[in-house]
Parts: structure tokens; sequence; C-alpha cells
């Protein structure tokens, strides 16, 4: 059952879907809100978005695993070379997972507990070493390499989230893959490390519903 409160900057009705979301943007006022026990609290505003050409937008809807989601936030990087979006998705069962979506190519990951990786490799960029590329990981029986690592840039976010992502915010994030599509990701933030493993979509595969339409782009026949 949503949640419905007014937000204290603009008094518009701010809307949280999942009771395990402790953070929302407004969407009239861009304030960024967190949620207690003695109501919303405020952290600053969210930067604009910037323009992108992404056809994933706030409450699109889609499949996985026969199980129905809806994308309810997002969170906008930057590194030197470019940006990517981080989408979350709520499932039917009250479940989350990130859409991350870089240069036409999208990862479905979940959070796993990183008390849970094994692997010495990212252990040490967890306590502040730097990952090399190419470099072969272990996790749960499966080898991965190391495809990339970056210092990235929180641009801004909107929707809800589960933490609060304010612009300017930096991580270092390493992503890493392996030969059947499998993913991972690690995010280092100071002390604090969250990791995130899935594998490689198609946004066919998600069967989406309520795509963003795009100038000059026409919608794919599986997305009508």
């Amino acid at each position: 059952m949503s949640l419905h409160l007014p937000c204290p900057n603009c008094g518009a009705d701010v809307v949280f879907r999942s009771p395990a979301l402790p953070s929302r943007v407004c969407d009239a006022c861009h304030t960024m809100l967190v949620r207690s026990d003695a109501g919303l609290a405020q952290f600053g505003i969210a930067a604009a978005l910037p323009f992108d050409v992404s056809p994933v937008q706030i409450g699109m809807r889609g499949n996985d695993a026969g199980q129905g989601f809806e994308v309810i936030g997002r969170v906008r990087w930057s590194w030197t070379h470019g940006a990517w979006n981080e989408w979350l998705l709520l499932f039917e069962d009250g479940s989350t997972a990130w859409l991350g979506e870089s240069m036409g190519q999208f990862m479905l990951l979940r959070e796993r507990p990183f008390g849970e990786v094994r692997s010495q490799t990212l252990r040490a960029v967890a306590k502040g070493g730097e990952a090399q590329i190419g470099q072969k990981v272990e996790i749960a029986g499966r080898k991965l390499v190391i495809a990339d690592a970056r210092q990235a840039l929180c641009i801004t976010a909107e929707g809800e989230l589960p933490f609060v992502a304010p612009s300017g915010w930096q991580v270092y994030n390493v992503d890493l893959r392996g030969p059947d599509g499998e993913c991972a990701s690690l995010q280092r933030d100071g002390a604090t490390t969250s990791f995130y493993q899935g594998r490689y979509v198609t946004l066919a595969e998600l069967a989406p519903r309520g795509l963003r339409a795009i100038e000059g782009w026409a919608l794919p026949d599986y997305a009508a």
C-alpha cells in the first residue's frame, strides 16, 4: 500500500510505493526527502536532469522471470568519458533491483551483502585498493573479469531510492562481466561498499510498457 505524505518544502503530495525505501525526490519541487517515524526531512534540492536519449523512464513497467515490475527511481552518474543511468525497479513481491543503462547496454542487478563475497581481489578494492582491468575474479563459483573501474560523480536523482543521492556524491565504481552474460558491480563510498550481481539483458527481454517517446525513434514492436 502506498504512503502519501506532504512535502515539507512545497506541500505537494509525495507518494512512497515501497515501505522499504526511505528516500524520495519530490516531483514538484525536486527536494530530496528522507522518511522516518518523525515524518519527512529535507536534504537539499536535486539538480535538474540533463537531456539524454534513454527510452526508459519513471513509470515504465516490465516483466522479469514471470514477475512484473515498475521503474520508480533513477540515479544519473557521470565520469570522465560519459554518463550512465541506474534505474530502480520495484517488483510485485516488494523486492527491488537496478537496471544499469550505458551506451545502449543494460545490466539487471540485485544487491547482495558484500560480506558474502569471498574474493580477496574485491575485498582489497573495498579497503581502498585500485581495481586492475582484465583481472579475473571468482564469485560464487563463477569466473568474472574486471571490465571497468572509474571514479563516478552523481549528477542528480529522481523518484524513490534506497538512499539519498545528492549531486556531487562521489563513488569508486567497478564493473565485472562473465562469459555467459553474468555481471556484477561494486561501489565504494569511503569505508562503505555495496555489491550487486546479475546479468546483461535487452529491453525486449523485459517486455517494457510505457517507454519514453523520442523524436525520430519509432517504438519497437515489443513495446506496443
